[in-house]
C-alpha cells in the first residue's frame, strides 16, 4: 500500500474542497444535472449487478455513486468517499433526501485506500484523479482494491473544450489577480494531455482500456448568475475574487463577460458547449 502523502499542496487541496463543499451542496441539483451525462456513461461501463460492492472514490455530493447504489440492489453496497469531510456532509444529507439507505461513507485519500485487497466489484472516481497529487499511485490503489474482472471508470476534464471553466481564471489572471496556474499541478486539466490517462492505466495494471468523450452543455441566466455559481464551487478562485475590494471585482466580471461574449446570448443567457473525458477498464 502506497504511504499517506503529507506534503503541502496535498493540504491544500483538501483546504480547498473544505471551503467549497458549502457551494457544492448549494447548487447540488445543478451540478448533478450538468454532470449527469458523464455519470451515465460511467454507470454504463462497469456494468452493475446487484449484490455488489461499488467504491466511489472523490465522490463530492455523491451523485455518480448514488446512481450505482439502486443497481446493485438488493444486498450490495455503495462506499461513498472523499477526502474532505465537508463533502462527505454534503453527500450525507444528499443519500437522506434521495433515499438511498444501501452506502457508507468515508474519508479517503486517494493516494491510498484503506480497504482490503480484492474486496470491491467497481471502482468510480469523476473528475477526482485530476487532483491526487500521485496519480499513478491512486490508480495501483484502486486496481489493488478490485477483485479480479472488475471494472473502474473516470472522468477529467480538457481546457480547449471548457471554456465556462477557463474564463473566471483567465479573468483573474489578466486582471494580474492570479498567476497563470501551473499545468503541471493536480487541478481540472492535467490528465487531459493525449494519451496520458491511458497510459496511467495501463501502467497500473489495467487493460482493455477505453478512452472517449462526452458533451457537457453548460448555461446560465446570466453573467451575474455565472460568476456567482462558479465562485461558490470553486475556492480556487473564490481565494482570489471575494477579498477584492468591490471595484475591482466589478472589473473582473466586466473581463469575464467580454470573454463569454462569443457564449451569450441577446437575452444575456450564456451557454457553453462543454466536454468531458471519460476512461473505463478491467482489473
Amino acid at each position: 500500500m502506497s504511504a499517506a502523502p503529507s506534503d503541502e499542496t496535498h493540504d491544500e487541496i483538501i483546504e480547498r474542497w473544505e471551503r467549497a463543499a458549502a457551494g457544492w451542496g448549494k447548487h447540488a441539483d445543478r451540478m448533478r444535472t450538468f454532470g449527469m451525462p458523464v455519470s451515465a456513461w460511467m454507470i454504463e461501463h462497469v456494468q452493475l449487478q446487484p449484490g455488489q460492492r461499488v467504491l466511489e472514490l472523490a465522490a463530492g455530493p455523491g451523485d455518480t455513486g448514488f446512481l450505482a447504489a439502486e443497481l446493485i440492489k438488493p444486498g450490495g453496497t455503495l462506499i461513498s468517499t472523499d477526502a474532505a469531510e465537508s463533502m462527505l456532509e454534503v453527500a450525507r444529507a444528499r443519500a437522506a433526501q434521495l433515499g438511498i439507505d444501501n452506502v457508507e461513507f468515508k474519508r479517503m485519500d486517494l493516494e491510498w485506500i484503506d480497504l482490503d485487497t480484492a474486496s470491491v466489484d467497481a471502482v468510480l472516481c469523476k473528475w477526482g484523479l485530476m487532483f491526487s497529487t500521485d496519480p499513478e499511485a491512486s490508480l495501483r490503489e484502486a486496481r489493488r482494491v478490485l477483485r479480479p474482472g472488475g471494472r473502474i471508470a473516470l472522468a477529467w476534464d480538457e481546457p480547449s473544450h471548457n471554456a465556462w471553466a477557463t474564463i473566471p481564471t483567465a479573468a483573474l489572471v489578466e486582471s494580474g489577480h492570479l498567476e497563470p496556474p501551473d499545468p503541471n499541478a493536480p487541478g481540472m486539466f492535467v490528465l487531459a494531455a493525449p494519451g496520458r490517462l491511458q497510459d496511467l492505466l495501463e501502467s497500473a495494471g489495467f487493460v482493455d482500456v477505453a478512452v472517449s468523450t462526452v458533451d457537457l452543455p453548460r448555461s446560465f441566466r446570466s453573467l451575474d448568475g455565472y460568476v456567482s455559481e462558479t465562485n461558490d464551487i470553486s475556492s480556487f478562485l473564490s481565494t482570489a475574487f471575494d477579498p477584492l475590494p468591490e471595484s475591482e471585482r466589478d472589473a473582473v466580471i466586466r473581463t469575464i463577460g467580454d470573454l463569454s461574449q462569443p457564449y451569450t446570448d441577446a437575452d444575456g443567457s450564456i451557454r457553453f458547449v462543454g466536454r468531458s473525458l471519460v476512461a473505463a477498464a478491467d482489473a
